[in-house]
């Protein structure tokens, strides 16, 4: 892949072969990125899983960097109330299922009460293809709609590791303090390491790294585990 002038020139500032701890990454993120937008820092995890394991929640960041999601909840009755109590940008049942089948998606975040399910499951070509389909795994198929938005709302995110074994993560923006992000680096880590499948053998987290949107990636000392 060939890179731009910018990105080469920030790419000689780190030094590949060096694992930094977390403070020098951080800093060296924020010295390199170069973007005239507040760059996101993104955590890239490899981890030591088989294709058969699934590593994947959500967890709750501290300190939120993203701005507010709009939220639609598939519910009926008493949990419509309360999920509009809540909060939820949009809330309804077939209407909203009908609507989405004709190409509406002006919503960030899905949750669905679990009887919605059968009707939310016809909308998984649209819903599966953009990660937007409600899911027990991530608590938003749930009967706490209340629950479920009030998390969402403080930074609720989900995070999953791909076909590789790497979990990419946003977690946190260039112009945040970087106590702020390592903040959030602690939490969604320590949720992550939970998430070790029984069977794995020897460490289960092999190497860390973390870049800006436009920058490079900086190395990152990963603590036996």
């Amino acid at each position: 892949m060939k890179h731009g002038k910018k990105y080469r020139e920030s790419a000689l500032k780190v030094d590949r072969d060096n694992l930094y701890t977390y403070e020098e990454a951080l800093s060296l993120v924020k010295e390199v990125a170069y973007a005239k937008f507040d760059e996101t820092i993104e955590m890239a995890v490899n981890l030591n899983i088989k294709k058969s394991h699934t590593v994947r929640d959500t967890v709750v960041l501290p300190n939120q960097f993203s701005g507010e999601k709009k939220i639609l909840v598939f519910a009926k009755g008493d949990k419509a109330a309360e999920a509009e109590a809540a909060g939820a940008a949009y809330v309804g049942a077939e209407e909203l299922v009908e609507k989405i089948k004709g190409g509406w998606l002006d919503f960030d975040i899905c949750v669905a009460t679990p009887d919605m399910m059968r009707e939310v499951g016809k909308l998984g070509p649209v819903l599966g293809r953009r990660g937007l389909m409600p899911n027990p795994k991530t608590r938003t198929v749930t009967m706490d709609v209340k629950g479920a938005i009030a998390e969402l709302q403080k930074g609720r995110v989900e995070y999953r590791a791909d076909k590789t074994g790497v979990v990419h993560m946003p977690i946190g923006k260039v112009s945040m303090e970087p106590a702020q992000v390592k903040e959030n680096i602690d939490a969604f880590m320590s949720d992550l390491v939970k998430k070790r499948p029984s069977d794995v053998k020897g460490d289960f987290i092999k190497t860390i790294a973390l870049s800006s949107t436009m920058g490079p990636g900086v190395k990152v000392i990963a603590k036996a585990n």
